[in-house]
């Protein structure tokens, strides 16, 4: 029973994906186990996403640099593969309402929109689902996740990464936003294409305190999928007193889809044998 649910759950995802295939990633490389991080304090409902907001010229010209916030908006469904510490993962995200699936060899994670469930295939997860359903995309999707209500934006000196200058803007969250407001990004940019180049990010999700450790992540490979500029690599990067040092590891992105097409619930559904977790 176990292997024909797990069957059925690989045919739907591939109907959502519909454009890709399954298999390996050239050069894969283990994904991150960033500990701590909530990523879900930027899940928003579609009405509050489609809200209007106005961001400082700078940022809007970040935005623009990657296809545009409309663009973005537009778009209901993403999907892409990258591996993580078990292999090949496909993650399947609903935009506008943040539902979530990342399937793995061994185990699937999914958020109805409600709760987060486990389902194990072959293998015990290793990690905490509700912490990691999300995650990635969110490192996947920036800069275009950081224009989410309840943000706040303050432009930061012009900081040297790499033997290179950037323009930067620090983001932090209203109190009450999601499961973590206190935690904090920085995105940096290239100030001749506008286009991001670094995210610094702290993490808060244990102790719910504001904190002054930084960690980095390099993204400087992208590539356009339906008028989006998104990441194909990003690369988290050793810190030494403050700033990034060396190169710690990659995370490149494959097989990835995103359109207007709304996926039907039943993707993102509680497999009958899966768990909710807390």
């Amino acid at each position: 029973m176990k292997k024909l649910i797990f069957i059925l759950t690989v045919l739907v995802s591939l109907y959502s994906c519909k454009n890709d295939k399954k298999g390996n990633i050239d050069n894969a490389v283990e994904a991150p186990r960033v500990e701590g991080i909530k990523m879900d304090s930027l899940n928003t409902t579609s009405a509050e996403v489609n809200k209007p907001k106005v961001y400082p010229a700078q940022l809007q010209a970040v935005f623009n640099a990657h296809g545009g916030l409309d663009q973005w908006k537009k778009m209901n469904n993403l999907c892409f593969e990258m591996n993580g510490k078990n292999g090949g993962e496909t993650h399947t995200i609903s935009l506008q309402d943040r539902k979530t699936k990342v399937e793995a060899k061994g185990w699937s994670i999914g958020f109805d929109g409600n709760q987060v469930w486990l389902l194990k295939h072959d293998l015990d997860y290793q990690g905490n689902p509700v912490f990691y359903h999300n995650l990635m995309f969110y490192f996947y999707a920036m800069p275009f996740v950081i224009a989410d209500p309840g943000t706040n934006y303050v432009a930061v000196e012009p900081t040297l990464l790499d033997g290179k200058m950037y323009n930067g803007y620090k983001v932090s969250y209203d109190d009450g936003v999601g499961s973590s407001s206190k935690d904090e990004y920085i995105i940096y940019f290239d100030s001749e294409t506008n286009k991001m180049a670094w995210l610094a990010y702290t993490v808060t999700f244990k102790d719910q305190e504001k904190s002054d450790n930084w960690r980095y992540i390099a993204y400087g490979k992208w590539e356009t999928v339906n008028g989006l500029l998104l990441p194909k690599k990003i690369t988290w990067w050793n810190v030494e007193n403050g700033k990034p040092h060396d190169k710690k590891m990659d995370v490149k992105f494959d097989k990835i889809t995103v359109t207007e097409t709304q996926l039907d619930d039943s993707v993102f559904k509680k497999p009958t044998e899966a768990e909710y977790v807390q």
